[in-house]
């Protein structure tokens, strides 16, 4: 029998894909023996690597036991979700250009790059051609105090629905009295669980990503912690395959906001791979977590 997951890693953590495999192997002989998700959470840290074990645990027990992962975390089966699809920052006109191209996304997220006057462009320029969409900024953390301050009017008028991570992680203290009528998510500010109570105050949405966290496990529980806190909370992804977005798609059963384009972008994804239909995504057990529960 076999489990699977996969990882991309967190780039900006300097995660390769040595490095992935590096950790996994130092693991080996506790991999080997047995290791539960349990042990996992304890014996290495959150990242790629121990999301792509985790995950490969979750799918594993499901095909022991033969039931969907979904069922074994406790969740109720799985709905088709709207996602966003993000657009790559660039001159305007090709992000509008872009945005008219993906005709059959009703949300969608742009990647802006910290120059005020570009971004405005940016987000104008779509919004003209997509006057209908759920629309979101990624900041990527290249704001300052005063230079948000600039681009807020445009993000209003604009009716921009969420903005991500403005300032630099480390810098969360920034947004102590910061007014935004747009809510504002946290990305690399909120890594793992043990980041999310200090987002209170500063943040209204945490972006949770399997490979920040370390796997389904924690990110189950961070959505649960986050909305005990009273925090939106949203599902993100770093590049992958359908077998990186299946986990993914279970915490985003839970989500106000899911942005799970990753294969979207992808020469040849998995098969059978996850299916996007109308701005939506529909995942079924045999992309992933347990493909042999209706046997």
């Amino acid at each position: 029998m076999t489990g699977r997951g996969e990882a991309y890693g967190v780039y900006y953590l300097a995660e390769t894909s040595a490095t992935l495999v590096a950790a996994i192997e130092a693991s080996r002989a506790a991999i080997e023996a047995g290791i539960t998700r349990e042990e996992l959470q304890q014996s290495m840290p959150a990242g790629g690597a121990r999301n792509a074990l985790d995950c490969a645990l979750w799918d594993l027990e499901g095909e022991l036991k033969g039931e969907p992962v979904w069922k074994l975390a406790g969740l109720r089966p799985p709905k088709a979700l709207l996602t966003t699809f993000t657009l790559g920052a660039d001159e305007p006109q090709a992000m509008a250009g872009a945005a008219i191209q993906l005709e059959q996304a009703r949300a969608l997220k742009l990647k802006l790059t910290g120059d005020v006057d570009q971004d405005v462009e940016r987000v104008r320029a779509v919004r003209a051609v997509r006057p209908g969409v759920w629309l979101g900024v990624d900041a990527n953390q290249g704001y300052t105090v005063s230079t948000v301050e600039r681009l807020l009017p445009t993000l209003i008028d604009a009716r921009v629905d969420l903005l991500e991570q403005p300032f630099a992680r480390g810098r969360e203290s920034d947004l102590d009295g910061f007014e935004s009528p747009i809510p504002i998510a946290a990305d690399e500010s909120a890594l793992e669980l043990a980041d999310i109570e200090g987002l209170v105050g500063r943040f209204s949405v945490v972006n949770i990503k399997l490979d920040k966290c370390g796997g389904l496990t924690e990110a189950l529980l961070i959505a649960e912690r986050a909305r005990h806190l009273g925090l939106g909370v949203m599902i993100g992804c770093m590049p992958g395959s359908s077998w990186a977005i299946a986990p993914a798609y279970l915490v985003g059963q839970a989500c106000s906001i899911v942005d799970l384009d990753a294969p979207t972008i992808l020469t040849v994804d998995r098969s059978p791979g996850v299916t996007y239909m109308g701005g939506y995504l529909l995942c079924g057990e045999a992309v992933w977590g347990s493909a042999f529960a209706a046997v």
